[in-house]
């Protein structure tokens, strides 16, 4: 009971740091972390990680967008999208053997982490809103359908994809692109653990329970410090956040304690 707690708040305030502070899916961090640590199934982890994530991105999105950096309006364009073209990468991937790379979405976020201290995102808000807004759907569309697909054909990565590509491809300061990629990823969570729990029924209450309120709980903290942040700080705590969680969850992969 006690392991199942501490892995549980671990698991959670991972996840939490990571989707408040970067958009990260909580996936990558809570579903390793109860695969290894409480000999849990795959399918029934990544349930649990998905459904850890409908409120601590709802919330998340709350906090950008009371502090107005979310951009709703091509969010909702981009959400559209990345769910059309997740579904044709997957089908995609289901044509080509061994297409899943393995350990993505965990190298992305190391990588994405040391982008974000070497290079950090100093865009401004009259920068980003200099794009016309015909140009914006478009950029939109186009973004969502490619992380859609890489996502849908990959199998990761959703999160640090749609980071990657705002604040790279279509010019979004950090906070708004924070902001807009949590927004689309409590829809896109909600989607994919109401599928999992239709298929393969309710997971193991306990530890769903606690990993949803110890991740809204550190999601939250993580978003307000985040929107009161200067643009040099957020880069610097995202990249460090992003850093360490990439690197612990490789750690995670390749450590497996004896007798599980």
């Amino acid at each position: 009971m006690i392991l199942k707690i501490l892995v549980c708040f671990f698991a959670g305030m991972g996840a939490g740091l990571g989707t408040g502070f970067a958009g990260m899916s909580a996936a990558a961090v809570i579903s390793p972390m109860l695969i290894t640590f409480l000999g849990m199934t795959a399918y029934e982890a990544v349930g649990i990680a998905l459904a850890s994530d409908v409120l601590a991105s709802a919330v998340s999105a709350y906090t950008y967008g009371k502090n107005k950096n979310l951009d709703i309006k091509n969010g909702l364009v981009m959400m559209a999208s990345v769910l059309l073209f997740t579904l044709f990468g997957s089908w995609a991937a289901s044509k080509v053997p061994n297409a899943t790379m393995g350990g993505f979405s965990v190298v992305m976020t190391f990588l994405l982490g040391i982008k974000f201290i070497v290079k950090p995102v100093m865009t401004t808000r009259e920068a980003m809103n200099g794009v016309r807004p015909a140009k914006r759907f478009v950029q939109s569309l186009i973004s969502g359908a490619l992380v859609g697909f890489i996502c849908g054909f990959v199998g990761a990565g959703g999160g640090m994809m749609m980071l990657l590509v705002l604040t790279s491809l279509l010019g979004y300061e950090l906070k708004t692109a924070v902001g807009t990629s949590v927004f689309i990823m409590s829809f896109t969570a909600l989607t994919g653990a109401a599928g999992h729990f239709a298929i393969g029924g309710i997971p193991d209450i306990f530890c769903l329970v606690f990993c949803v309120l110890f991740t809204l709980l550190w999601a939250r903290i993580a978003a307000r410090f985040a929107n009161k942040a200067s643009a040099a700080t957020l880069n610097r705590a995202t990249g460090c956040v992003l850093a360490i969680l990439g690197a612990a969850i490789l750690l995670v992969n390749h450590v497996r304690p004896a007798g599980l």
